[in-house]
């Protein structure tokens, strides 16, 4: 049944031309323009991007080529008087924009539903203490860790957790100012770099031999859920999954580390209540004590992330497309299988090759450009863009 009591739904693109923004999310930009036409609802993006395939002419009914920031956004909220907004297709510039907007009553104030996550859910992924006390509480174990506003606080938090540690500051892109410290001198240089772009960083335990595996997890407003891909990261944990050589599906768990793994997964997107595309991120233990499954989740993405485009071209499932729909308020029971034509969007793909993806950095491009990686993205590779 068509789901259109929304006329005109605003959607935040995928950013300006650098880093943790740009071509990395026109996939999942476009394809929720490609969703919501078919449902003959008006579509208004806010995209600065001249070089993404969602800025096309006619592709798009209304474009603003403004910056996705929410001085911008709340006047084009103001004078196009969109229905509803969808906040998890452009990265984490749009993610942060939206949940100002919210925090500001921008959205109340002209009457804008957030479509698919809610602003709850998207904050408890978010602020990084919220989320680790969220997962305590469900029994879902995270890093031994604490939050700080301040230098004082990292110091404190560091000695009752010592060293070596991750710091990662909240709400940021692409894993900027983040970094691993192993002495306080290091801890005081990545924390004061952290929270000169946020107002909170979180410090954690760095499990340096750990593996980093991914699981792309959809769910309907009715709470079913698939995992569509799982995927897992060739270099040590630690380096940005940007950066990193991923291999989808993983090839080195057993079938307890998937499955245990998967339902750890599913258990965290129920109980966020995500509507939509969700990646969960794990540390699995690679050298376990007894035999026993060792594992931490360290992050959560309540949006289309760059590994969704990813798995979407490695499995053939739609991810973004999907996701769209969801928020629309569609059951994936309804949303047909664009691959199968005669099985509904609840299937969980099962690959039989190896999809592999390797980051490219033009280094000839870029003189004087660091070439050590790390916690912090530097490669500017971005998935190829689709009409697929």
């Amino acid at each position: 049944m068509p789901k259109n009591r929304f006329k005109k739904i605003l959607i935040l693109g995928s950013g300006a031309l650098k880093i943790g923004e740009a071509g990395e999310f026109d996939y999942s930009g476009s394809q929720a323009i490609k969703a919501l036409k078919e449902e003959k609802v008006k579509v208004v993006l806010v995209n600065p991007n001249i070089a993404t395939f969602q800025t096309s002419k006619d592709f798009a009914d209304e474009v603003y080529f403004l910056p996705v920031d929410e001085y911008f956004v709340e006047k084009v909220i103001k004078k196009e008087r969109p229905d509803g907004v969808l906040l998890s297709f452009g990265g984490q510039t749009a993610l942060n924009c939206g949940f100002a907007l919210a925090q500001r009553g921008v959205l109340e104030k002209y009457n804008v539903k957030v479509l698919g996550s809610p602003i709850r859910s998207i904050e408890l992924t978010e602020d990084r203490e919220k989320f680790a006390e969220h997962l305590r509480k469900i029994n879902v174990p995270v890093p031994p860790s604490g939050s700080a506003t301040n230098l004082k606080e990292a110091k404190t938090v560091a000695q009752k957790i010592g060293f070596p540690l991750m710091v990662r500051a909240a709400f940021a892109l692409g894993g900027q100012k983040s970094g691993v410290v192993n002495n306080e001198k290091e801890l005081l240089e990545i924390v004061g770099g952290a929270l000169s772009i946020s107002p909170q960083v979180l410090i954690e335990k760095y499990l340096h031999h750990f593996k980093e595996i991914e699981y792309e997890v959809v769910r309907d407003k009715s709470g079913n859920c698939v995992t569509v891909c799982n995927m897992e990261n060739l270099d040590p944990l630690g380096i940005h999954t940007g950066d990193s050589i991923v291999v989808a599906p993983s090839q080195t768990l057993n079938n307890e580390e998937y499955h245990k793994l998967r339902e750890a997964s599913i258990k965290i997107v129920q109980s966020l209540k995500i509507v939509g595309e969700c990646n969960v991120q794990f540390a699995l233990n690679s050298k376990p004590q007894n035999g026993e499954l060792d594992y931490f989740v360290i992050e959560v993405n309540a949006r289309l992330s760059r590994s969704s485009a990813l798995a979407s071209k490695a499995t053939g499932y739609p991810l973004a497309y999907v996701a769209a729909k969801l928020a629309l308020g569609y059951n994936l029971l309804e949303i047909e299988n664009k691959i199968t034509k005669v099985t509904q969007s609840f299937f969980e793909p099962a690959l039989d090759y190896v999809v592999v993806k390797i980051p490219r950095w033009d280094l000839v491009k870029f003189t004087g450009a660091l070439l050590h990686i790390g916690s912090a993205m530097r490669c500017a590779c971005a998935p190829a863009r689709s009409r697929a």
